[in-house]
């Protein structure tokens, strides 16, 4: 079974290889693995490997876990629904959250930011295949979300994020992805300065970064199956 600096070096190098197969700048897309329901050793393991920020679902797993690797420098990122009394030990156990759906959610992250600590990096989550089981905003509705969202304090609104419904063809894939980098281009012209468009997974990556995706969220490619 490879190890997870394998993983990393094996999934590292296939991410260069479509920026340039996509023609996208060397370096234009992040590796953000996707760390819920695996040990804290894993992750370590990951940031010998020099991997320096880590995706995690779950509240209180999350917590656990930094506790257990505060002597890692590691950027956390928050990509789970958020419930409103989550939101205090979010903002200020976080790096980045790429779940805002909702204003609610928004302003309480912004209240709740100690002012002491840099702004929290956020990106507004659009459901753009509209289902029903998915957490985000109509992509209709996003606009007007990101805008208030970039308007509060201890906040930086730097992006999209998205997760689409589960797409066996390539060209559908990328047809979902390009409707979600559309939307963030229309966004800049009111909003200059967004640089992240959070989107791709294990199943859908490639069709991801052909499209624009910034920052990509894999799993089991990088810590294999989850325990």
């Amino acid at each position: 079974m490879p190890s997870i600096t394998e993983n990393i070096r094996r999934t590292v190098n296939h991410i260069h290889e479509l920026e340039i197969r996509y023609k996208r700048p060397p370096g234009a897309v992040t590796l953000l693995p996707v760390s819920k329901l695996q040990p804290a050793r894993n992750i370590r393991e990951a940031f010998q490997a020099g991997i320096d920020r880590f995706a995690e679902n779950y509240l209180q797993e999350a917590l656990d876990k930094q506790a257990a690797l505060g002597d890692c420098d590691i950027q956390w990122h928050f990509i789970g629904p958020i419930q409103s009394n989550k939101t205090r030990q979010i903002a200020a156990n976080f790096h980045w959250v790429h779940s805002v759906d909702r204003l609610k959610i928004a302003r309480r992250l912004s209240e709740q930011r100690d002012p002491l600590l840099p702004p929290l990096n956020v990106c507004v989550q659009v459901n753009i295949s509209d289902e029903a089981s998915k957490s985000g905003v109509a992509a209709a509705e996003a606009p007007a979300l990101c805008a208030a969202v970039a308007s509060l304090p201890g906040l930086r609104l730097r992006g999209l994020m998205t997760i689409p419904a589960p797409l066996a063809d390539f060209a559908a894939q990328r047809r979902c992805f390009a409707e979600v980098a559309a939307l963030q281009a229309r966004i800049s012209r009111e909003l200059p300065g967004l640089d992240t468009l959070s989107m791709g997974m294990h199943g859908d990556y490639e069709a991801a970064i052909a499209e624009g995706a910034t920052m990509v969220r894999i799993g089991t490619a990088v810590f294999g199956a989850r325990i």
